[in-house]
């Protein structure tokens, strides 16, 4: 094996494989979408993975730039900052951890217009590297980041526009294997928010809908462009419901929809591999985003499956206490993602905190009890609080 594919094999196998041992009846018919920078594809916030990884039609909130970053441009407070920590992978290794700061700042007097950002580091830890069996290694640190920035606009009272632009870098072990480089790339989301009232009976309920097409962009390569990957591409579509319950108890009921813009990788044997795998690379981003739709050698049954989606539920008291919990599915075929999640929160004036469990609903999976902490701080309140 050559040490890109070695080193490529040793950054993926956490993410793909480990699907295959949580199901023991994957076969002929297992064929997952294979794709680089599969950290992009983390929730990196405590609240959307309280609800199992939820946030294109929430409730505006901090954390809007992962999700929906139009959402920005409806957001209760001017700006606001947060910060949220995921250790990764806990049952297998104590050092992989995800890293997620986000903020946005409402312009003009009329607020119609925010600007998000955020900044995304993934620490896998330190890694042995070995070539052949009588290899002793060599240890490396991998890392990659994704730091973006978002412009929303508010169209109308009721729909907000946004676009992210989006810089990736990864460092898989360059200066530790000769022939690997840092691999760079860059990329796009567009997003679109609607939220309206609606009576149901004689309550008045937010309707909120949400749609987010994320990391449309270039192929990344580690050796110089000899080997390129498609970044996960993503289409996004939620819907949200707030139910007033009283006047200090509200229910939310939401859900997310996604399917990943990249073609389906082709069912080949060893007559054909090579021809296969070369048409296949030779795919565009864009033209991949189209093909998306149309390519899986199941036909409309296998890109049904492609379809992954997340329900969950929030409760509130009196906007400062939350409870939460959710679930999400994806087919046996395609990864056989499968949890539940709990969460938890409080906000104070200025601040808020949250967490977030994961509980795997299918054997041997090391997502399986995956925490997450995030701490968020609304700027309004802060000033308020030192007026």
């Amino acid at each position: 094996m050559s040490k890109i594919k070695l080193v490529t094999f040793v950054f993926l196998f956490p993410f793909t494989t480990s699907y295959i041992m949580a199901d023991d009846n994957a076969g002929k018919d297992f064929n997952p979408i294979q794709t680089a920078i599969p950290f992009l594809t983390i929730a990196p916030d405590a609240r959307g993975g309280g609800m199992g990884d939820i946030g294109a039609a929430t409730e505006p909130d901090v954390f809007s730039q992962y999700w929906n970053p139009a959402k920005y441009a409806f957001a209760y407070s001017k700006a606001g900052v947060s910060l949220s920590y995921t250790p990764w992978l806990a049952k297998l290794v104590s050092d992989i951890d995800l890293v997620y700061a986000s903020g946005y700042f409402k312009l003009g007097n009329n607020e119609r217009t925010a600007i998000g950002a955020s900044l995304r580091y993934f620490s896998l830890g330190k890694v042995l590297l070995r070539f052949d069996q009588s290899d002793p290694g060599i240890d490396a640190t991998p890392y990659e980041l994704a730091a973006d920035v978002s412009i929303s606009l508010k169209a109308s009272e009721t729909f907000s526009l946004a676009a992210a632009f989006r810089y990736i870098y990864s460092d898989m072990g360059a200066g530790v294997v000769e022939e690997l480089d840092p691999a760079s790339a860059y990329a796009a989301d567009i997003a679109g928010y609607y939220n309206n009232y609606v009576m149901l009976g004689n309550n008045e309920c937010m309707l909120g809908l949400g749609f987010n097409i994320s990391n449309i962009g270039s192929k990344i390569s580690y050796d110089g462009g000899n080997h390129q990957m498609f970044l996960p591409a993503n289409l996004r579509l939620g819907g949200s419901l707030l139910f007033p319950l009283d006047d200090y108890n509200t229910l939310s009921l939401n859900l997310d929809v996604n399917k990943y813009l990249v073609p389906t990788p082709p069912i080949v044997d060893e007559s054909n591999r090579d021809a296969e795998w070369a048409k296949y690379n030779a795919i565009s981003p864009i033209s991949g985003i189209f093909k998306s739709f149309s390519d899986a050698p199941g036909g409309l049954k296998e890109e049904l499956q492609e379809i992954f989606w997340s329900a969950g539920a929030e409760y509130a008291y009196d906007s400062k206490f939350f409870v939460r919990g959710g679930y999400s599915h994806e087919n046996r075929n395609k990864g056989v993602r499968r949890y539940f999640s709990l969460g938890a929160g409080f906000k104070l004036t200025a601040f808020q905190m949250d967490v977030a469990y994961l509980i795997s609903t299918v054997p041997s999976n090391p997502l399986d009890q995956t925490l997450r902490f995030s701490l968020s701080f609304d700027m309004d309140g802060l000033k308020n609080l030192l007026r």
